[in-house]
């Protein structure tokens, strides 16, 4: 495991934000070489770690933070921005803090709120592959003594290869072999990176996001202390936050591809060739662009705005939670992540028309910014969110509690 040496300590939500928009800027620089070549940023999210950014959600009691949702949001936002590879990273970071708040107890708290404070990154070992549904995970916690045994495969787990800690979520297991299903309990165990019987492959080989590494985990007979245990199934017996904060975070990452997308455009009409039709002696001056122009940035400022708007929601509810509040939150998030994932494809592909041709470059490499927003809106598919918050505009239907609203 990484050794610890404590991240900065950030006084403030202002300060949080100038760490980000300055982390941003770095990150951004390499951002194109990182992808085309497929160079994993171990330097970056090294200093994702030493910057603080990782303890902003901790609880005040256990000495961080604890920042608004809407202050997370755009960190992640402007982080995304520079590079959304690294912007995806610690996602899983902060959802598991968040059940690590509602489910651990509160020794389990003061140990693993002070391994982030410390420096430590969280990363998922969450999804697995079929042909099982993807709410059923055949990864099994199993009862062995005074702790537990783990064993499964994992896939898409975004961040392991960086991570000081896996999050592993597993279904309840008897040890009769009895196949799990998906309304077997939940629980997601913590568990150290170099644990015995742990295997982190990188074999993630995605067209966008490609330095996310997010690869397959073998957990084969790992070995997982009962304190390292935390129960996740409970959460959603009960009205929570806990999915829409997930999903936010997600609509944050496609927000900064698109207004990245938007920057790129606005940089590729500086150098491109007016159309001899339109009379002008630069891009910028032509009609037909500046249409496209105004109508790109309608899109995305639009995404912005509500991506605050929801975030705005979430936190109301976490300081008024009720059945009403919470499934207001979760639809503010879902017609969020429908405009963020809109406008992230649509800037990622709009930003050629700036450019011309020359934007069409293998050595450009412009259509990263399309790749890693295709690639990572596959997260949730967008036309569920569409059908639920129809019910809820019609009938005050609301969504249904789990990890993806």
């Amino acid at each position: 495991m990484t050794d610890l040496t404590g991240a900065t300590r950030i006084s403030s939500a202002r300060a949080a934000l100038s760490v980000a928009a300055a982390l941003s800027r770095s990150f951004a620089e390499g951002a194109g070489a990182r992808d085309a070549h497929r160079i994993l940023p171990h330097e970056q999210v090294q200093a994702l770690k030493e910057s603080g950014l990782l303890t902003l959600t901790v609880p005040a009691e256990h000495g961080g933070l604890d920042v608004p949702v809407a202050v997370l949001a755009e960190v992640l936002r402007l982080v995304a921005h520079g590079d959304p590879s690294i912007g995806q990273i610690p996602h899983s970071h902060f959802t598991f803090l968040e059940a690590l708040r509602l489910q651990g107890t509160p020794e389990q708290q003061a140990y693993f709120y002070g391994l982030v404070l410390d420096g430590a990154l969280f990363a998922n070992a969450q999804s697995e592959r079929g042909p099982h549904p993807v709410d059923v995970d055949t990864t099994t916690l199993t009862a062995a003594g005074s702790g537990y045994i783990l064993s499964g495969r994992k896939y898409y787990s975004t961040g392991a290869l960086f991570a000081d800690w896996l999050i592993v979520r597993a279904s309840r297991s008897d040890g009769s072999g009895q196949v799990p299903t998906a309304t077997t309990p939940k629980a997601i165990a913590f568990v150290p990176r170099d644990a015995a019987g742990v295997e982190i492959v990188d074999d993630w080989d995605g067209m966008g996001q490609r330095t996310t590494a997010s690869g397959t985990v073998t957990l084969d007979a790992v070995e997982v202390p009962a304190a390292h245990v935390i129960e996740f199934s409970p959460i959603f017996t009960r009205p929570t936050v806990y999915g829409a904060r997930a999903q936010l975070l997600h609509a944050a990452l496609d927000v900064g591809i698109a207004t990245a997308a938007l920057e790129e455009a606005v940089r590729q009409a500086a150098k491109a060739r007016p159309h001899f039709e339109a009379s002008v002696s630069s891009a910028v001056e032509d009609p037909t662009l500046v249409q496209v122009a105004g109508e790109l940035t309608v899109t995305v400022r639009g995404a912005q705005a509500l991506l605050a708007e929801a975030a705005r929601h979430v936190d109301t509810a976490s300081a008024d939670l009720t059945e009403d509040s919470a499934a207001a939150a979760s639809i503010a998030v879902a017609i969020a992540k429908v405009s963020a994932a809109r406008a992230a494809v649509q800037a990622g592909s709009a930003l050629f028309e700036f450019g011309g041709t020359r934007s069409a470059s293998a050595s450009g490499n412009l259509s990263r910014y399309w790749r890693d927003a295709r690639t990572h809106t596959l997260h949730d598919a967008t036309r569920w969110k569409i059908r639920h918050i129809g019910n809820y505009t019609l009938s005050g239907t609301k969504p249904p509690r789990h990890g993806q609203l």
